[in-house]
């Protein structure tokens, strides 16, 4: 499965304060969410190594709905938009991380390369302390979304220079397969509509990571 190539070096301040989180006590949830191509998947991810045992990484692309039914449903061209997403299921798996009451419990992991989600990929045993969640409409409160901000202990909103994410978000589309114009199309289209949804919940966010 493919994961993000990255070389973030991590502002020791945000390791400090997830650490604080992964010893408080009990099962915390931590998110990070941005408009596409922000890089909160790196910071994410760069997090989890750092802490090792002490925190899993749960996606929320995990829940996209397959490539199938989003062609059943004439959504295929929409991807990503948030009703092409499972966000009761993504609620309902946060349920159950939160709870902490089973062994383990086993979350999806999309793969770009595929363009799907793997279901059973990502075992989050109920020792670990710390789960990271990352996506793009965590702090949405439409739909089936508001019920996720609740069962966040935080959530922090990465936000970074657009010209540099608009650059990052056409150079990953064509990493998995599109042509340069198409790549443009799709992060200056589709795309840039759900960075601005995403971009109006930034004020209910924990922390503004720039």
């Amino acid at each position: 499965m493919t994961r993000t190539d990255h070389s973030l070096v991590l502002d020791p301040v945000l390791l400090d304060r997830a650490r604080a989180l992964a010893e408080r006590g009990g099962r915390r949830i931590l998110g990070i969410t941005g408009p596409p191509g922000a890089g909160k998947s790196t910071l994410a991810e760069v997090l989890a190594e750092a802490l090792g045992e002490r925190a899993r990484l749960v996606g929320m692309d995990g829940f996209h709905l397959a490539e199938a039914e989003l062609r059943r449903l004439g959504s295929r061209e929409r991807k990503g938009a948030p009703d092409t997403f499972d966000a009761l299921g993504y609620v309902a798996l946060l349920r159950r991380l939160r709870a902490a009451d089973e062994p383990v419990v086993y979350a999806p992991f999309f793969d770009r390369s595929l363009e799907e989600a793997i279901a059973g990929s990502v075992p989050v045993p109920r020792e670990v302390p710390l789960v990271i969640t990352e996506g793009n409409y965590l702090l949405v409160e439409e739909g089936g979304w508001g019920a996720v901000r609740p069962l966040l202990d935080e959530c922090w909103y990465v936000e970074p220079d657009d010209d540099e994410r608009l650059a990052r978000l056409i150079a990953r589309h064509e990493r998995f397969g599109r042509s340069r114009a198409e790549a443009h199309e799709r992060s200056t289209g589709s795309d840039q509509r759900n960075a601005e949804i995403i971009a109006a919940t930034r004020d209910l966010a924990d922390l503004v990571v720039r």
